[in-house]
């Protein structure tokens, strides 16, 4: 298992060994100690699975509050997507830049996104379904959103999106729930600064 962080401090692109004959392929998408033992250390307790029929869906972008915020491992299971992950910590150096990975039920790769991000993705084909491991259950009264096109976040999406909730439609900006104090995610250097162990 590769693990890699990307160019936002604290996610990391996940590419698992895949092991293939003639019947298939295997691989194990997550395991504890694995994770542990390069230093991301999570107690995942819900599994999420969901549809989307239509390229172009875009989801997001989406968080929890504290005290209900969640550390995901995402993985797309069928088709094609653009997985995007943006720091809202307040006080964070990184604060506002995002990153974007393509998942892929080809390419088998997962992204780890901490606590105090947001997440969204769009289907770059038909007949999408994407899966996540939370650390947290889903709160409905911690459940939040950004506008997907926040000028001040500047996420190129590749495609035009073409269906969305009329909830995502509608979010306010990153600006505005901070106008708003509507957010509380604290930027904390130590959270991330053992995430890897030196020389792992």
């Amino acid at each position: 298992m590769k693990i890699t962080e990307t160019n936002l401090k604290g996610v990391f692109l996940i590419e698992p060994e895949v092991f293939g004959d003639s019947r298939g392929w295997f691989m194990e998408s997550w395991t504890k100690e694995k994770f542990e033992a390069v230093g991301l250390k999570v107690d995942f307790v819900q599994d999420n699975h969901s549809y989307s029929a239509k390229k172009g869906t875009l989801r997001g972008l989406h968080y929890q509050l504290n005290p209900y915020a969640q550390t995901k491992l995402v993985r797309c299971t069928r088709g094609i997507l653009l997985d995007v992950a943006v720091d809202i910590r307040k006080d964070s150096p990184q604060f506002a830049n995002r990153t974007a990975v393509i998942l892929s039920a080809e390419n088998k790769k997962q992204l780890f996104i901490p606590r105090g991000f947001a997440h969204g993705f769009i289907t770059l084909s038909d007949d999408v379904e994407i899966q996540y491991k939370t650390d947290n259950y889903y709160a409905p009264d911690c459940d939040g959103n950004i506008l997907w096109n926040d000028p001040d976040i500047g996420i190129d999406w590749q495609i035009e999106p073409t269906v969305l909730s009329d909830k995502d439609k509608n979010a306010p900006t990153l600006k505005e729930r901070i106008e708003r104090k509507e957010l509380n995610f604290v930027f904390e250097p130590k959270t991330f600064k053992d995430f890897v162990k030196e020389g792992a």
